[in-house]
């Protein structure tokens, strides 16, 4: 499987996924935003992954490589290949479809408990069910945050995912598009490269946890590589 990644941080380590990604021998090829607008041939890859980023998706005065990302995130799309989005990226994902990117109403940083809506999507309408993802996988879990945007749910999109701050946090569309919120990633290196470029943004709040109490959580480490390892696993069946 060759798989192409839109990096927006210079320190983003791709965490769990990169670890995956290692661990199977897999190609990795990437478009470092914050240095140039290289995009690959579509029949140069059968994965995107688009990661996070501190900047917001409607910055694209202060990052004018926002536009021709989209544009390219359109077109991958487009052509129907399986493409996974976390945090900024699911936003991309979202606005590229239709759907509006805006402040959430709290900021939400720290380790937190997401909720599967699988019991709440009408058999009618069950992109999800017949996808074997990522509700059904996942009824509750603790997922790792670090946002201050959030999402609408795109047109044609099914929603999967809620947690107490943030009500849209994740989406599946045409069963291979897949949106979230959460942080899948995010190992002990990685979240500390967080830390360290972006500690100024744990501040008193509702669902903004310290430092320590984000380092402190050993099993959800755990958890969250093997969410991430599931995931990988999934669209490595959609490739085939």
């Amino acid at each position: 499987m060759r798989i192409h990644c839109l990096q927006h941080l210079k320190n983003d380590t791709l965490g769990n996924i990169g670890t995956w990604i290692d661990k199977k021998g897999y190609k990795l090829t990437k478009t470092l935003l914050y240095e140039d607008d290289f995009f690959p041939a579509f029949e140069e890859f059968d994965l995107l992954l688009i990661m996070g980023g501190t900047m917001s998706v409607y910055q694209e005065d202060e990052y004018p490589w926002l536009k021709p990302e989209k544009g390219f995130v359109r077109k991958t799309i487009e052509s129907g290949k399986p493409v996974l989005g976390s945090c900024f990226g699911a936003q991309m994902i979202a606005e590229v479809l239709g759907g509006k990117v805006t402040k959430n109403k709290y900021k939400e940083i720290g380790w937190h408990t997401v909720r599967s809506i699988e019991g709440k999507i009408e058999q009618s309408s069950s992109e999800a069910r017949a996808s074997n993802l990522p509700a059904c996988m996942f009824p509750e879990f603790t997922g790792f945050m670090w946002h201050g945007d959030t999402f609408e749910i795109p047109a044609g999109a099914v929603k999967l995912f809620e947690s107490e701050a943030c009500p849209n946090q994740g989406f599946i569309h045409n069963g291979k598009v897949l949106g979230l919120q959460f942080h899948p990633e995010a190992n002990r290196q990685w979240v500390r490269n967080l830390i360290r470029d972006s500690g100024h943004d744990l501040v008193q709040g509702k669902y903004i946890q310290s430092e320590k109490e984000i380092l402190g959580k050993e099993s959800f480490f755990d958890s969250s590589e093997n969410m991430a390892f599931s995931l990988m696993a999934w669209f490595e069946e959609k490739c085939k």
